[in-house]
């Protein structure tokens, strides 16, 4: 063994556990399932352009954080002593910033910002040492990432000191350093530059993990809708209501799950630059799909608060908007991963620009029901499409 056998930390590359998700990994994502609920509920409550910008600031964050750790694993085995106990203290770290969401711009910034640097530049150091004897390039590939997070780090802790104007700022140069690495191949003078061929990850537990991070925001949207209904009084609207909000997330699911993920994972298994396809597909294009979800989650809050309310650009915002996010990531997550974006979702995105000609004739609950039939065709138009071709030509796009 090489110092304390650090080369068994890492997956055995041919094995049958290399594209394993374990249940270190399941039950380190259920830190998410917090945040998730936590980012829902502050935007519902400070559903204002400025709370829509420190929503999304945090979605990126948090996305972010949770994408890293997943390439990690993707190279590290979860079931080896000392990446278990780095996941559980990331898990307790993800604790603390998930709690701080919702005061993250006011009270609690140092804390959101405290965990957030120590997730990404501990886990990062942590890489770093226990690739050093075990792979010389993907060391040298850390070594320049950590370097890129300790100095967008810097921005966190200093805007987390600052009062809010210049603490949105900071915290915007932040994400912008973090974002722009990857594209930059995180360049470091001394260390050179990453390329995608470096990056020599397993495809299929990378898509593995994607959706199994999926499964838990559309889970916790259902739970939300659950919980809500549970404290209304029942009656005919309210049970309407449920119904609709239950078939939209159904339906979200069908236009992931049915032929994305499994596309995905087909092709990025046998792609020659995993590594390139996995940054497009996975570590951006998701980014979007999670944003969505969390954006019809409030779309539901605003279902049950206000089913009577005459319908305003301010419910389409979420109650429409969700849908039309969740469908533009998917068309990009399905152009990348098939070549060819599915005519059923730009179809869908037209049905749900044409339903703001409805505003001044409906009320909120009748929106939401639109939307939701709007969902419902998109998903049986591509199962239609695609389920009379064989599953090895499913990498085309809707016919």
């Amino acid at each position: 063994m090489i110092l304390g056998g650090r080369e068994n930390w890492l997956r055995a590359k041919g094995s049958k556990n290399e594209s394993k998700v374990s249940f270190v990994e399941l039950f380190f994502d259920l830190v998410f399932v917090f945040s998730i609920s936590q980012l829902a509920h502050a935007l519902a409550e400070h559903f204002t352009p400025l709370g829509a910008l420190e929503a999304i600031m945090l979605i990126f964050a948090v996305w972010w954080v949770w994408v890293f750790t997943a390439w990690v694993t993707n190279w590290l085995d979860p079931d080896r002593m000392p990446v278990r106990i780095m996941l559980f203290t990331l898990m307790f770290a993800g604790l603390i910033l998930s709690a701080a969401i919702p005061e993250a711009f006011g009270e609690k910034a140092i804390f959101f910002a405290g965990a957030y640097v120590f997730m990404q530049v501990g886990r990062s150091l942590f890489t770093v040492y226990a690739l050093k004897n075990a792979s010389a390039a993907n060391h040298r590939n850390f070594l320049r990432i950590t370097s890129w997070l300790i100095l967008s780090g810097i921005f966190w802790i200093s805007g987390a000191l600052m009062e809010s104007e210049m603490r949105i700022i900071f915290w915007l140069i932040a994400l912008i350093i973090e974002y722009a690495a990857p594209a930059l191949g995180f360049r470091v003078p001394g260390l050179g530059k990453s390329t995608t061929a470096d990056w020599n990850v397993s495809g299929a537990h990378l898509a593995e993990r994607c959706a199994l991070f999926i499964i838990i925001c559309l889970g916790e949207a259902v739970l939300q809708a659950g919980k809500t209904f549970a404290e209304q009084p029942v009656t005919p609207l309210i049970v309407a209501v449920f119904i609709t909000a239950f078939i939209g997330t159904v339906a979200l699911w069908w236009i992931y799950f049915q032929f994305g993920h499994e596309r995905a994972a087909h092709r990025i298994e046998h792609d020659d630059t995993p590594g390139s396809l996995a940054r497009q597909a996975f570590t951006y294009a998701h980014i979007p799909i999670l944003a969505s979800i969390i954006l019809s989650v409030v779309g539901d809050e605003f279902l049950f608060a206000h089913p009577h309310d005459a319908a305003d650009m301010h419910a389409a915002a979420a109650i429409l908007g969700g849908p039309a996010v969740f469908l533009l990531g998917n068309l990009w997550f399905k152009g990348v991963t098939s070549g060819r974006p599915p005519l059923s979702h730009m179809a869908g995105l037209v049905g749900l620009a044409l339903l703001l000609l409805t505003l001044p004739m409906v009320v909120v609950y009748q929106l939401g029901i639109l939307a939701t039939a709007v969902l419902v065709v998109v998903a049986i138009w591509e199962f239609a499409s695609l389920n009379r071709v064989v599953p090895s030509a499913r990498s085309a796009g809707d016919h």
